[in-house]
């Protein structure tokens, strides 16, 4: 089990109960002894996504560490030894068959060297983590030998053996433990398995793409997320993780959304499970700066869940605020149009009509590209900008027009940086504009780069490698063949006028 975050907060209870636990005690003496605990204040804690609920603590003395209260009970669940000087875990124990037992641990923390006085549960759990922990050694050994010619057929052959002992030991071990929560957990959090053919009436013929889907859909298949205490075990935790920055990572927003909300509204009428969840995913959406259409997926579901009234934790204040972060942050998500910008160039003429707006240009596509000459990486990417844009220019290819902004309030440093570097490209700057283009794209900083196409709708909100904006055009007329060769739009007609007249 992964490390994760030391929080001190001290609850000396959970506000829950466990499905399926024997009957409450209201009692419990947990004792830890080891060389490795100094004399010091250690605690006990159940997981919480990525951190720990802290439920009680101990001070050590001469390598024993012990945890007793009376007219306090301990629910049944996952919990977690911590060692705060470290702020780290030290290894997980159950509460699940007793509330009375004693672990007596090495240095190492290992599950082999765990002896158990009082609990089964916890005797069991080692003895099976251990049998793991020997295969995992094992099956890295036998894969060395798979590598060498001489000794591959007889590898094989162990690893077959080694297959068929482990398949055989969990059998027995579910078997015979069936009722203990760690079992529960280790069969409800285990890989589904996937068909491995297609089946009858299936519409399509790529099983890979078929298998996919279906490892999508059934994902949660053996979880049950009506189980509250879920939620203060790490598994959960890593399942949900990886589900939605693992599985569903390289899926367009709309997918995203679909699949958020098949989990999601199975946890619906649990208030705490689904902030569980949606604290969790909503602010790595909204914040990504590298995930190109992620902020659609936050504004989804925060519409969805928070703004539709399911979310009854949600204060007044706090749903005014997402509103306001929404509406912001629509403006500029994929799909939507892009709001035309008239600014100055270089000139930084007085009168409106000699601005340059970032629509009426002829080209089928427009760069916005915000950028700032103080900024490194800025100027590091304009040069690129530069000599791509020079060489699309040069073989009579420019199928985009870069309305590079200069996000500097110094206009004549500004103006200098565009003389001296000759930038090609419609430099625009400076107070004189018809709308604040911060609010109007979600431009927090620089260098921020927007793509427009011919009908000046943004398909692209996120900054990307110069080497990779032709790939993308490409890629985005594969996906819209409607675009690839359509005739000019208004505002290209609007561009192509104007250029004919200066």
């Amino acid at each position: 089990m992964k490390k994760t975050t030391f929080v001190v907060t001290i609850l000396i209870a959970l506000f829950f109960v466990a499905p399926n636990s024997v009957k409450a005690q209201n009692s419990y003496d947990i004792t830890f002894k080891s060389g490795a605990l100094t004399d010091a204040q250690y605690y006990i804690g159940q997981h919480f996504r990525d951190t720990f609920v802290i439920i009680d603590s101990a001070v050590a003395k001469n390598g024993t560490a012990r945890f007793a209260r009376t007219k306090k009970t301990l629910p049944r669940g996952v919990y977690t030894l911590i060692d705060p000087t470290k702020k780290k875990k030290m290894f997980d124990f159950m509460v699940d068959d007793s509330r009375n037992f004693t672990i007596t641990f090495d240095g190492t923390y290992s599950n082999k060297g765990m002896t158990v006085k009082g609990s089964q549960a916890n005797t069991q759990m080692y003895n099976y983590m251990t049998k793991h922990d020997w295969a995992n050694e094992r099956a890295k050994e036998i894969r060395e030998r798979l590598k060498v010619e001489s000794t591959k057929e007889a590898a094989q052959k162990d690893m077959d053996a080694l297959s068929e002992e482990m398949k055989n030991f969990e059998n027995d071990f579910f078997a015979k433990n069936s009722k203990l929560l760690f079992t529960q957990l280790v069969e409800m959090f285990s890989n589904i398995d996937v068909p491995e053919a297609l089946p009858a009436g299936a519409t399509t013929t790529d099983l890979r793409e078929w298998q996919v889907q279906y490892f999508r859909s059934h994902y949660w298949d053996k979880v049950d997320l009506k189980d509250h205490s879920l939620i203060y075990t790490p598994q959960l935790f890593d399942k949900m993780n990886y589900y939605f920055f693992g599985v569903l990572y390289h899926q367009e927003a709309d997918t995203i959304t679909y699949y958020a909300h098949k989990v999601l509204d199975r946890v619906a009428d649990d208030s705490t499970m689904l902030r569980y969840f949606l604290d969790f995913i909503l602010p790595r959406y909204e914040r990504s700066t590298k995930n190109i259409g992620w902020d659609q997926v936050f504004v989804n579901l925060t519409r969805d869940y928070y703004l539709s009234g399911k979310c009854p934790w949600a204060t007044e204040a706090d749903l005014y605020s997402r509103g306001l972060t929404v509406d912001f942050l629509s403006q500029s998500l994929i799909g939507a149009m892009g709001q035309e910008l008239i600014m100055a160039d270089t000139n930084q003429s007085q009168n409106p009509a000699d601005w340059i707006s970032s629509h009426a240009l002829p080209q089928k596509y427009v760069m916005l590209w915000f950028w700032d000459p103080d900024c490194n990486h800025c100027r590091k990417q304009t040069a690129e900008l530069k000599v791509l844009y020079d060489s699309l220019s040069q073989a009579g290819n420019k199928v985009f027009e870069v309305y590079a902004v200069g996000y500097e309030s110094d206009v004549n440093k500004w103006k200098k940086y565009v003389r001296d570097h000759k930038l090609p490209f419609i430099n625009v700057g400076g107070a004189n504009v018809n709308i604040d283009y911060q609010e109007a794209y979600n431009v927090h900083g620089a260098p921020t780069m927007i793509l427009l196409n011919a009908d000046r709708q943004i398909i692209m909100n996120k900054t990307i490698a110069t080497n990779m904006v032709l790939p993308f055009l490409r890629q985005y007329e594969e996906k819209h063949p409607e675009q690839a060769n359509r005739g000019p739009s208004r505002w290209q007609m609007e561009g192509i006028r104007r250029a004919k007249t200066h």
